[in-house]
């Protein structure tokens, strides 16, 4: 029986909303950029390093040349050929002579790093494949000495959860040396797949250009916290984000305007912070890249249409063995087997059926009456997934919610390769949000 029974517009959407490289697609027949891969999931993932390049996070020809050797829907080629250019980069910034020079290190070992993840991307259907661990090592070390060598060094720290048996994962990056200016404050927690060494690319390298300091968080589920604890995503966000914004308190009192502390959710990443946001009032604003209402409506979406029943009768062993095995004979879509692998990695299950019914823990709704802030709503006009999703944020939010329309080529899920006008919009309006302090004469 082969299971592709659903539309491509279906499988291509179903996870597009979970982060930004889980797919964007077009609702009419003409692609807003040009396409880099005859596969659209790997058209889209191919614009994520290059989308880094803005601040330092990649160079645009190795990462065509990437894009020209991938075979389409190869999983096993995209792993390689960023394998490769991650290696070869990596020997350059290993190369004594760039040693004189800050910027050479900081910037080559970044684009080491980017492609050290982007080599991790597709390998999680295997738990036991010792990539998933090699390659985050050597993302990670590359990293380290890149924000070593910013104007202003970046710092990981690690907090301990209040509630809970994990251990947040985060990185400081001050604006400023002066040690008694307070500054506007962007907290970033991302979603389903991407690293909060992404999100300083996405967001804190913008952020500390317009003199906010930025902290950047992974919890349970996500890339660090997953691997090394052995934990999958929780719907309680607020028990991740609140020790972060306590850490801000407790040791950044000085610098850190609590008047003018926000915080970023990136893609499924929006409904985590909009969660921290409603249980904890020391956060004055949100930023929602894109505005999501519930997980599992886009995580249901791909599954093909003949065993969607299966799951709705609770017929949990049927369900699974079929799943399983539509992805093991590639009966799947790239879109929808990436999907089911990080799914089921992330949540920490080798279950679809449970992994679906986890999904269902995470609503909006189900906090959205607490939340008493500002919020900025991305609404992307490609992300054919989610549209409606934002709309109906904004609806349920009334005038607390600003929704903010990205179209044409800055329309794909997150601003995915438009990071210019994706942070000059909620840039522009944060400071409309949070108007510079009066000084007192």
């Amino acid at each position: 029986m082969k299971l592709t029974t659903v539309s491509a517009v279906q499988l291509l959407a179903a996870v597009a909303f979970l982060q930004p490289a889980s797919g964007a697609s077009n609702s009419s027949s003409k692609a807003p950029t040009l396409p880099l891969s005859t596969d659209s999931t790997f058209n889209f993932d191919f614009l994520i390093p290059l989308g880094l390049a803005l601040t330092g996070g990649s160079d645009i020809s190795p990462v065509l040349s990437v894009a020209n050797n991938v075979a389409a829907g190869n999983m096993t080629s995209y792993y390689y050929e960023f394998y490769k250019l991650a290696n070869y980069t990596k020997k350059q910034a290993e190369d004594p002579v760039n040693a004189y020079d800050p910027i050479n290190v900081r910037d080559t070992w970044f684009s080491t790093s980017n492609y050290f993840r982007r080599a991790d991307f597709l390998i999680h259907q295997n738990w036991s494949n010792p990539d998933i661990l090699t390659l985050w090592a050597e993302q990670t070390s590359a990293f380290n000495k890149a924000i070593a060598a910013l104007p202003v060094p970046g710092k990981r720290i690690r907090l301990p959860a209040k509630k809970g048996n994990f251990t947040v994962e985060a990185i400081w990056y001050g604006a400023s040396t002066n040690k008694t200016a307070k500054l506007p404050t962007l907290v970033v927690g991302n979603g389903f797949d991407a690293a909060q060494e992404d999100s300083y690319h996405n967001f804190c390298a913008p952020a500390v250009l317009r003199g906010w300091n930025c902290i950047t968080y992974e919890g349970p589920g996500q890339n660090t916290v997953r691997r090394y604890q052995d934990v999958g995503f929780i719907p309680n966000w607020e028990d991740v984000g609140i020790p972060v914004v306590d850490w801000l308190y407790e040791t950044k009192s000085d610098v850190v305007d609590k008047d003018r502390l926000a915080i970023l959710g990136n893609s499924f990443g929006a409904l985590l912070n909009l969660r921290v946001a409603a249980f904890d009032p020391r956060i004055k604003a949100v930023v929602a890249i894109d505005g999501i209402w519930d997980f599992y409506t886009s995580a249901i979406a791909p599954i093909p249409a003949d065993l969607v029943p299966l799951f709705e009768a609770g017929k949990q062993q049927e369900f699974d063995s079929k799943m399983l095995e539509a992805r093991d004979t590639n009966q799947l879509s790239t879109t929808a087997a990436w999907g089911l692998d990080q799914g089921l990695w992330s949540f920490y299950t080798h279950s679809p059926f449970e992994f679906l019914t986890k999904a269902k823990e995470f609503e909006v709704s189900d906090f959205v009456k607490n939340i008493t802030v500002p919020v900025f709503i991305g609404n992307a006009e490609f992300d054919v997934f989610v549209a409606g999703q934002p709309a109906r944020l904004k609806q349920a939010l009334g005038e607390l919610g600003t929704l903010h329309a990205f179209n044409g080529s800055a329309g794909y899920h997150c601003q995915t390769g438009a990071t210019q006008e994706m942070v000059r919009a909620f840039f522009a309006w944060l400071n409309k949000t949070f108007p510079k302090p009066v000084k007192q004469s």
